[in-house]
Order: structure tokens, then sequence, then C-alpha cells
């Protein structure tokens, strides 16, 4: 077989593609074939009657799974093939297909099998026993054309074209996958075989995001079984950032996916407003913890004076040193406030009915004649519980309260503030929820536990499930005895038959929401996998909120330490991480900058050595010959100067942003573009950006990373130093890129 370029310069080239463009129509066929075939058992199971409600379930809800696998195949399904050095031939797709008539043998691989995995990684000097390499060009259905790398062969590798391609193309709404261009250093992470946390950083532009998401893939492809029950968690710094990336697992079949901000990980609660950077900071210490048990504590109160419970005929007090015991008794319980409340009523019940009895049956009732006091015992109990001064009694001593009470009354109080050692700056009486006050309110929901309506939810349900226990037992026991009379070999039938387990989840499986729809409604709910996005932003105080929600510890960790914006963020990555997972999370770099031209690069690492000169900025894997531009204008003109730029932008293909100082009318802030990108970016008043510290360098280099093909720039004052060398523009022009300029090396767009 010859060897083949894009252009048709090698003999056979036409007839080569020809013949891969039959062998992709075939897949199609099949693929076309297998989803009417799942369909149509679908809809079977749907109406099905044959089978236990248990049994249609499970396969309506295994149906639905895999049609859902074999849609996302629609476009791309095949992206490229491998030819090894013995004569085999394998092609690589999006999704794994068979052929059925031929013992099974796989006329697809998917991407994350073993077997496809050197279509990423083989290169010239390791080969990895395959000769040529040969990745596909696609529009929708159909092979545009190929480019082929023949490993050994000097000069006819040209691998670069497809991930150019990739690179070059305008930016639609949200991030695509890399399936077809993941490069070597990326692949390696992606199939890393590490149980624990698995910490990626990169600069803008590296990738590791995209990398993160198809590590979840990769996981749950070959971890199925544990992840699905409980699925994944991505945690990302917004909103538009999770819209932007949403599509990337849905595209590569994985569904069971939930996305969620850190304002958003307590159900019930949607924050977004930000406290001042040093509220955030005390907020997100680890402190905190102590400053909350200390609140907690407070609720459980020694009464200055006795109060009088009257039961019957007579009055008995509840005295502080019968509350301290009382008290004792139920922290040694080790429960949570509100449902450690049942021991210190116990006790404080014990107490009040032992002296009650003592009074009334003074002089007739002997303390040995136990029946008739425990008789008594249970009479004057009953009475108590209906009391409403013993009620109130114990509300004043032992309360209940829900996290949101507790957190507000601490806020409202500096009493309340000084006695538990927090800082009185976070004093305030009113106020919306804010994002540092989640993981306030996720950690009083564990040292508060459950208040009375939850407690008796929990206890109605316990009730259901005992009762359709015993109905399941009464069903079981009913069938062993219609076998009684089988033989042995009849007896292991039945067994094979009948599983108690079965018959149990009959009763107990009665939600039908999706896996999403109940991870997101119960704040219990722990998952296999955690995928943590911007992860140099959160504080201690969210990494024990994302600790309680993966018990396993099975995370993968992607940040940027250089963007760190948030003073409660991370200074180190080994800070965070060792109290929690010791010894067990790994660091791999990205280094390679798949977004962001040279061009442009070269100017957003001048600001990058300026706040954080021991980082070096990533280099960027191609260069797209248009240089940034700077504009200086009157606060008068720069409204106009910025209709100026998005008039000129709808003459380009793709997306376009104009990023400003928080508050500058027609911008977004920077803060809000983390982790998007846009094909062109235009920055006003770099300068003011700039004025806000380490943060605001840090937010003038996230503004300054969004673009991947063009970059313009309006001041009004000086620009700052490090932007100085801009190309001065004083009219708008044409700045379209000249692909015949565009080069690159290694990489993948993302």
């Amino acid at each position: 077989m010859p060897t083949q370029g894009r252009c048709g310069e090698h003999v056979g080239y036409e007839e080569e593609l020809q013949s891969e463009r039959e062998y992709v129509a075939d897949l199609y066929a099949r693929l076309d074939g297998e989803r009417a075939r799942v369909k149509a058992a679908y809809q079977s199971a749907l109406g099905g009657t044959g089978a236990t409600a248990m049994d249609r379930d499970n396969e309506v809800r295994a149906r639905h799974r895999e049609m859902k696998r074999l849609n996302v195949a629609d476009y791309g399904l095949c992206f490229g093939r491998l030819d090894s050095t013995d004569g085999a031939v394998s092609y690589i797709g999006r999704i794994g297909l068979f052929d059925e008539f031929d013992d099974f043998e796989p006329v697809l691989l998917d991407w994350r099998a073993p077997a496809a995995r050197p279509f990423y990684t083989a290169t010239g000097a390791n080969p990895e026993g395959q000769r040529r390499r040969r990745q596909f060009l696609t529009r929708r259905r159909e092979v545009a054309g190929f480019t082929d790398e023949v490993f050994g062969l000097l000069g006819e590798e040209q691998g670069d074209v497809a991930l150019l391609e990739a690179l070059n193309a305008p930016r639609g709404e949200g991030m695509r996958d890399i399936v077809a261009t993941i490069q070597a250093e990326q692949d390696a992470i992606i199939r890393l075989d590490h149980p624990g946390v698995l910490v990626i950083e990169g600069g803008p532009g590296t990738g590791k995001t995209v990398v993160a998401l198809h590590r979840v893939a990769y996981l749950m492809y070959t971890q199925r079984e544990r992840m699905e029950r409980h699925g994944v968690l991505v945690v990302g710094p917004n909103p538009a950032f999770l819209n932007h990336i949403g599509r990337v697992l849905p595209s590569l079949g994985e569904s069971d996916v939930v996305f969620s901000t850190a304002g958003s990980l307590l159900p019930g609660v949607v924050a977004t407003a930000e406290d001042t950077p040093e509220v955030a900071r005390l907020k997100g210490s680890r402190a905190m913890v102590e400053v909350l048990k200390a609140a907690v504590a407070s609720l459980q109160r020694l009464p200055e004076e006795p109060i009088p419970i009257g039961i019957k005929d007579v009055v008995v007090p509840i005295t502080a040193d019968v509350a301290e015991w009382a008290r004792q008794e139920a922290r040694d319980s080790g429960l949570p406030h509100n449902e450690a409340r049942k021991a210190f009523r116990e006790i404080i019940t014990y107490v009040l009915t032992e002296r009650a009895i003592g009074r009334i049956g003074k002089g007739w009732m002997s303390r040995s004649d136990k029946q008739a006091w425990e008789e008594m015992r249970t009479g004057l109990t009953h009475d108590l519980a209906d009391d409403d001064s013993f009620i109130a009694a114990l509300d004043a001593l032992w309360p209940v309260r829900t996290p949101f009470e507790l957190l507000s009354s601490l806020y409202a109080s500096p009493e309340l503030l000084a006695t538990t050692g927090a800082d009185p700056s976070l004093h305030r009486t009113s106020g919306e929820w804010t994002v540092s006050d989640v993981p306030l309110l996720d950690e009083l929901h564990d040292l508060l536990g459950k208040d009375g309506s939850e407690q008796a939810a929990d206890q109605a349900a316990s009730a259901e499930r005992a009762q359709e226990a015993r109905y399941a037992s009464e069903v079981l026991d009913g069938m062993v005895g219609r076998f009684d009379h089988m033989d042995d070999e009849d007896h292991l039938f039945a067994s094979d038959m009948i599983f108690a387990e079965d018959l149990a989840e009959r009763f107990e499986d009665h939600d039908q929401r999706s896996l999403v729809e109940r991870a997101t409604a119960d704040r219990a709910w722990t998952y296999r996998h955690v995928v943590v996005d911007e992860a140099q932003e959160l504080s201690e105080m969210d990494w024990r909120v994302l600790m309680r929600r993966c018990p396993g510890r099975s995370f993968t960790v992607v940040g940027d330490l250089a963007q760190r914006r948030s003073a409660a963020g991370a200074t180190s990555w080994g800070e965070m991480l060792e109290p929690y997972v010791p010894g067990r999370w790994e660091y791999r770099s990205l280094t390679v900058n798949y977004r962001t031209p040279a061009e442009i690069m070269a100017v957003a690492a001048r600001v990058l050595a300026e706040f954080a000169p021991d980082v070096q900025a990533p280099e960027s894997v191609r260069s797209n010959g248009v240089e940034p531009w700077s504009r200086r204008v009157t606060p008068t003109e720069l409204p106009a100067a910025v209709e100026e730029f998005s008039l000129e932008e709808k003459g380009f293909e793709g997306t376009s942003v104009v990023i400003g100082p928080p508050g500058v009318p027609g911008t977004v802030p920077a803060a809000e573009t983390k982790g998007l990108e846009y094909d062109s970016v235009l920055v006003v008043e770099p300068e003011r950006i700039l004025a806000d510290g380490p943060r605001g360098a840090a937010e003038l280099y996230v503004a300054l990373t969004r673009a991947t093909q063009r970059l313009g720039v309006l001041h009004v004052h000086e620009l700052p130093t490090p932007l100085a060398g801009l190309s001065p523009r004083l009219v708008p022009s044409d700045h379209g890129g000249n692909d015949d300029q565009t080069t690159a090396r290694a990489g993948a767009a993302g």
C-alpha cells in the first residue's frame, strides 16, 4: 500500500481516500443498525410484561444508557487508523464497534481502549510497533481527507495538519473534545493509573481542563461498574465556565456527571455573591472549624437559676448540676448537636421523674416495688413529653437549630463572635449568602445534624423500609414452601431464579430520577470521583466540603497557582491536600500552550514576569502572524471605540469578548472569563485592572490569555510597563490571520 499525503502528491491518494470513505460509511451503517436494535429493545422494555418490575426498570435504564452512548457518535465516529509493523490495521474512534458475524472482532477501537493508545503516543523515535498513523479530516459523516505519519521515514510525518486545523478553527459556544488530537503528554495524564488525587497544573491554554474531562471519560470506561452508581462531580468557578465545558463529557458518551460551582454544592443554596478579600480569607481558613464548633457548643447551656417543672402535684426544678450531667452525657454520645438532644432530654427526664416519684410516693411507695415505680415513671414521662414548660426548658437549654439559623445568629452577634474566637469583621446583620458562606453552612450540617423535621422524615422512611422488608421476607418464605416438594436439581434451578437481594431492591428502588437529579438533591450523596477546576481559588473550608463528597479521595485537580485571585486560595498544592491525602497525591504539569498564539503569549508572559517571576510561561504551539495592538482613547471616546471593535468583529467567524475592570459598562470582568476562550479579545483599561494589587495582575494575565487569534487593548492612561511594547493602532483595520504563517510543533486544543 503506497504512502499517502494530504494533497494527492503521492500516487494512489484518491484511491485510498475512496477506500477509507467506504470503510467509514460501513461503520456508520453498523452504528445506525446498532442504534435501531437498541432503540427497539428500549421500547420493548418500556412496554414489557414478561419480567418483574425491577427487571424491566434495569433493562430500561441499561438500554437508555446504551442509546446515549451511540447517539454521541453521529459525527467524528472514526478519526484515525493505525498500521502496525506486523500488518494489522486498527481504526480508532469515539466508541467501539464490533463485527457480530466474525467472533465480535473490533471494526472500530474505542479511543480509550489500551490497543488504541499508540495512536496518541507513538513517535518516530519510539513507534511502539506501529508503521503508520493516519488521521482523518472529516466533515459530518464523510472523510474529507487524511494525513499520514510513517514512522522511520524522514520527511513523511505530517501529523500536525489535523492539530492545526483544530487549533485554527473558529471557536463556538462551548469547549470541544480533543479526542482526535490528544497529544502524548496529555495522553499520559489521561491514562495515569493513580487511585488518589492527581494535580494537573498548567498555564493558560495548556489544555488542562479538557485533559481532566477526558481523564474522567477514561476512568468511566475502565472502571464502569465502580463509577456509574455514584457518578462524577465536576466543580468549576462559575456557571458560564460550566456551560462552556458542559458538552465535552456528553460528546464522549458520559452523562452521569454533576456540574456545580463551589457556591452551589449545598442543596437549596446557589450563592454567587462574593465577600471582600479579607472576609473571604477569614471565612476560608480552617480555623473557622473551631469557631463553628464553639458556636454549636454555645447552644448547650446551663440554667442560671433552677427552672421549675410541674409534674402532677409537685414541682421539680432543673438545676445547673443536673443540666451539666445531661450535657456531658449528650456530648459523650458523639452525635451531632440536634440528634444529641435526645440523650440530653433522657437524662433530664430521668432525674425529674425520679425526684417526682420520690415526692409523690413518699410514705406509701417503696423503691423496692420496681413494677409500681416503673409504671409511675412511664406515666410521668408521657406527661412531660406534652408539657409546654418542660419543652420550653429543653428549647432554652438545648435548642434545635438549622445551619442557616446558627450562622445568621453568629454573624449578627458581636458578643457571640467574640465568645467563639471569630474575627469581629465577620459581623453583619443581614445580606445574602456568599460563596464563602457555603462551606461554613455545610460544616454546620455535620456539626448540628438533622433537625426535627428531618429526623421525623427519616423515621417514617425507616418504618416504610422495615414494612417492605417484612413483606419481602414473607413472599420469600412462601416461595420456599412451594418448592419444598422439589428434588435437589429443581432446588438448584429455583435458587438460581430467586434472589432475596433482588426482591428487596424491588421495594427499595422506587426513585426513578436520574443520577444527576438524585445527587444534586441529596447533601449526603457521595461521588466516586471529583474534578476540581480552577482549584487554586478554593479555600481550606471548600476542600473540607469536597472531601466529604468523595470519601474514596479520588480527585483530578486542575489549576494554575499563578492565576490565583482569591485571598483564601492555595499558595501551594501540598498545603491544601496533605491534611486529607498525605502522600497520596501526584503532580503533573502541562507546558505547551495550545490556545494562545506566540504573538499574544509574548505579551502575557511579560505580565506574568512582573508578578510571578519564578513561574515559566507556557510555550505556544503556533504563531499566526497577527500582532496584538493598543489604542489610547479619552474617557468619552472609550464607548465608541468598544462599539467599533464589536462591529469589526462581525466580519470574522467565531467569538469575541470585551474584558475590563469590574463595573465598566459593556465589559466582562476577567474573573468571569477564567477557563473560557474566544477568537478575539479586547482588553479595556488594563491600567485599572492591574491597579488592584497582586489579584489585579493575575486578572490581567487571565484577560490577555483568553484570545485564540486576535488581541486588542484600549487604554485611557499610560499603558502598564509590560504592555508598553504593543503596536499602536489609531483606527480600526483588518487584522485577519495569515494561515500560511501558522506553524506548529506538537499539542492539542483545549
